[in-house]
């Protein structure tokens, strides 16, 4: 068995996760720098598991661009069956839900653990197979065990967002620090050296470590390169030939190269130059095989690599990505352009978007000597896969390319086509107008043509910039119009989409019936595998429950949306539904989840338009209360993305925002002439919760507006002096800050209870602003909570601790959805969040942990 220095407790750690996976499944994050064990670790825990584990292996490779799903290929070898008979061409969500029914039927008192390496490598749609599983350990009672380089992931690196989305109570994260000085020594005794410069010149990196007490010759090499170098001199000149054409390979080297060279690949393996992995061999380390790589001169890389690449394409199966990669780095500009289309189109097929997007951007300029027609279409699946994968700059630029190479051509069919997305992309990049004029003249040019498929998606693009732009009758209008001639082509996708603005139109007019439109419309989509339509059906459904107030459904909806979007890798869909979450938990009181919401919403590449309004407003919001320093400038970075589109959901939040803010740091005019700007936009939209919150700001300021009749009824009733029915209408709605808003307006107990309120969720500055009004008003002041209380250490929302006292009163999730006019569904996460805060696995055990505590 393996023995390793100074890694006991981190073994320890691993076997107590797979211990507790027998009460639902657990998470290991395994990091460190190159070298610092980490498969190691993980290969060590699995001879000390045995029998309890059924190890998966996969992990990621340095490629040009990543393999999408590198990693479950490999499992699905390991596994057989249906997952590895759908992995190639199924739709993602079939695979992943294969993947769980796999995880669930281990063999016999086996546990599985699925160890996913190097996942700063990783694909979009691996790192989105994570939180796929991540969202489900309670299911598949599975150990996933993660590993990646610290130093390999920057801030925005998506991987940390996965990470932060994982559940906090099932995961433990593990770092590998070097070895001590003695570790080293003791190493150095087992080898039989003495190298007291070892640890100085390792830093106690273990590789190197390891590699340097290897080295045949006494002495420090002073680098990985000299190291490595040392060994392979070791070998006769035709085994050194393999371990040159192995070095070029980022994974591992099979017999369908190497089969005629069985003699010196042993030779290889027994001077432990490469080892064995999986049915090829391998270097034992990334940085070995960087070393040995980089040692070759130029040509002699790209010859290997032009050998590799001859040797694949004559092989089924070969993922079209290492076909991309090598015949990059063999100089093979022809290969490249053969093969990374279709290695795009693979990615894109599993919902990996933006390597997608990278093969065709690598492709794009090898084709400069095709016709026009072709590298229009390149340029169009290019621009339709950065649009889905969030890069919607690139999208439009990439459009509008193609769109100079179809006027050429002077087909009217593909040039009103084209307008009619670089009209749809324009409005993603913030530019209404000009989206709404391109979008006129694709009907004028597709007019002139026979009706087809493509005049009615154009009636459907105008009917989606009306109904956006508060426009309801016009976009019902073209909504019908394009209907109409969908139905007679027999056109399911434009009668989804059209469907889905007549839905949000009569939605946003207050017709509840447009609900149901969406959800059929989701419903349509998802059966005809129509992701776009899919997404955008049940993510306008849950924005426009988010800004009416109707937070049971916006919940309900987000549950359902959240996950298939993410499923999907629709990260601009993904993001913007985020931060629409975040404010929803907002309203809500659990400022916690809403922090993480929008957090998760901001990070990753910038976004222009309206996506990150909800996210960014959520965040300045939530800064602003709790009184964070230059909170101000993130509310007007959200009115920077959102003033310019005119429209209502991106011009409101914002401005409600800067409202609240200025009026908080005692600027009555500045916050007034926010509300002012919102309140236009709102009226325009006849918006009533909007045209309420923004009427309520103007009256806060010390003016005496006159309320629109279309005001929303909770900011009626403050404003015409009736604070306790809008605290009441408020509290049924579950949003308690919004309460102890008109609360604050009231007498001395219901202002005391306005303290408790944002005492409690950490509001800081409405919660200074209101004893400064209170002692103006010579009411009693009440004190702040005393620090020692301030923070709960356990890390437990307010929410969550109203939960965890009701459970402890032994409440069933239903009583406690009733109590706290909240639905079952939010209940029972937070009973979750709760049970995973305080490491318990049962009700009753929270109870008595809160008791020791002294939470309850």
């Amino acid at each position: 068995m393996t023995v390793l220095l100074e890694r006991s407790a981190e073994l320890s750690a691993l076997d107590a996760l797979l211990t507790g996976c027998a009460a639902g499944g657990r998470v290991a994050v395994v990091s460190g720098e190159a070298g610092a064990g980490k498969s190691t670790l993980a290969a060590a825990f699995a001879e000390t598991a045995g029998p309890r584990a059924q190890m998966l292996w996969g992990a990621c490779d340095p490629l040009l661009t990543p393999r999408a799903l590198g990693p479950l290929h490999d499992i699905a070898r390991r596994l057989g069956g249906r997952l590895r008979e759908r992995i190639g061409d199924g739709p993602r969500g079939e695979v992943f839900d294969l993947f769980l029914e796999a995880l669930d039927r281990p063999p016999q008192a086996a546990r599985p653990v699925v160890v996913l390496e190097d996942l700063h490598w990783a694909d979009e749609a691996t790192l989105d197979m994570v939180a796929f599983l991540g969202r489900r350990l309670a299911l598949c009672r599975a150990l996933l065990l993660l590993t990646y380089r610290e130093d390999e992931i920057g801030p925005d690196h998506r991987l940390r967002t996965v990470l932060a989305g994982l559940p906090p109570g099932l995961v433990r994260r593990i770092g590998l620090p070097p070895l001590s000085p003695a570790a080293v020594a003791e190493l150095a005794r087992r080898a039989g050296r003495a190298a007291p410069d070892v640890h100085g010149v390792t830093g106690g990196n273990p590789l190197l470590v390891t590699e340097v007490l290897a080295a045949p010759a006494e002495g420090v090499p002073p680098t990985v390169r000299d190291l490595v170098l040392s060994r392979l001199a070791t070998l006769t000149p035709p085994a050194r030939d393999v371990a040159h054409l192995v070095s070029v390979v980022p994974s591992r080297a099979g017999l369908d190269l190497l089969g005629g060279r069985l003699a010196e690949v042993d030779e290889c393996l027994a001077r432990g130059v490469l080892t064995a992995r999986g049915n090829g061999v391998a270097f034992r380390h990334e940085l070995l095989r960087r070393a040995v790589e980089e040692s070759l001169s130029p040509v002699r890389r790209q010859a290997l690599h032009a050998e590799i690449l001859a040797a694949y394409e004559k092989l089924p199966g070969v993922d079209p990505a290492s076909l991309v990669h090598h015949a990059h780095h063999a100089g093979d500009d022809a290969a490249v352009l053969r093969w990374a289309p279709i290695a795009a189109r693979r990615a894109a097929s599993l919902g990996a978007y933006r390597q997608a997007a990278a093969h065709y951007a690598r492709a794009l300029p090898l084709a400069a000597g095709r016709p026009a027609r072709d590298r229009a279409a390149l340029r169009e699946e290019y621009s339709l896969a950065a649009y889905h994968g969030g890069l919607t700059e690139e999208a439009l630029a990439a459009r509008r390319a193609a769109q100079a190479l179809r006027t050429e051509l002077g087909d009217p069919v593909p040039i009103g086509e084209g307008l009619r997305w670089v009209s749809r992309l324009s409005w993603w990049n913030g530019r209404p107008d000009e989206a709404l004029e391109i979008g006129f003249r694709a009907v004028e040019v597709l007019g002139t043509q026979p009706p087809g498929r493509e005049l009615a998606a154009a009636y459907s693009n105008l009917s989606q910039l009306f109904m956006l732009r508060s426009d309801e009758q016009q976009a019902i209008a073209w909504g019908t119009r394009a209907t109409e001639l969908a139905r007679r082509l027999g056109d399911l996708d434009t009668e989804v989409h059209a469907l889905i603005n007549i839905g949000s139109a009569r939605l946003h007019t207050g017709d509840r019936d447009g609900a149901d439109d969406l959800r059929r419309a989701h419903d349509l989509a998802v059966a005809a595998k129509l992701d776009d339509h899919a997404a955008r059906a049940l993510v306008n459904l849950a924005s426009t429950a988010v800004d009416w107030y109707e937070l049971d459904l916006a919940e309900q909806t987000l549950d359902r949306i959240v996950p298939y979007l993410v499923a999907r890798d629709l990260d601009g869909y993904t993001r913007h539904a985020l931060g629409h979450r975040a404010r929803l938990q907002l309203a809500r009181g659990d400022w916690a989840a809403a922090t993480d919401d929008a957090a998760q919403a901001m990070a990753g590449p910038p976004m222009l338009g309206g996506g990150l309004v909800p996210a960014l407003a959520a965040h300045a919001t939530l800064r602003i209360r709790r009184d964070e320093p230059h909170a101000v400038e993130d509310a007007l970075r959200a009115a920077e993305h959102g003033y310019p589109t005119g429209e209502a959901q991106f011009v409101c939040p914002p401005a409600i925002a800067l409202a609240e803010a200025y009026w908080l740091a005692g600027d009555p005019a500045r916050a007034a002439a926010q509300a002012r700007r919102g309140l236009e936009a709102a009226l325009h939209a006849r918006q009533p919760w909007f045209i309420g919150e923004l009427t309520f700001w103007l009256w806060r300021c010390g003016e005496k507006p006159s309320v629109p009749p279309t005001a929303a009824e909770p900011f009626r009733s403050l404003i015409d002096g009736d604070w306790r029915t809008a605290a009441a209408q408020w509290s049924s709605r579950g949003c308690s800050y919004l309460a102890a808003c008109c609360l604050a307006h009231g007498d001395a107990a219901a202002t005391a209870e306005a303290l408790r309120v944002f005492d409690r969720l950490g509001a800081v500055a409405p919660a200074r602003r209101l004893r400064a009004d209170l002692r103006l008003r010579g009411l009693p002041v009440p004190r702040g909570p005393r620090r020692a209380t301030a923070a709960d250490p356990t890390g437990l929302t307010g929410r969550q601790q109203e939960v965890l006292h009701l459970l402890a009163q032994g409440l069933s999730n239903a009583d406690i959805a009733r109590r706290l006019t909240l639905s079952a569904k939010t209940v029972d996460h937070h009973v979750s969040a709760v049970l995973g805060k305080l490491g318990v696995s049962s009700r009753g055990r929270a109870a008595a942990a809160a008791r020791d505590r002294g939470l309850i």
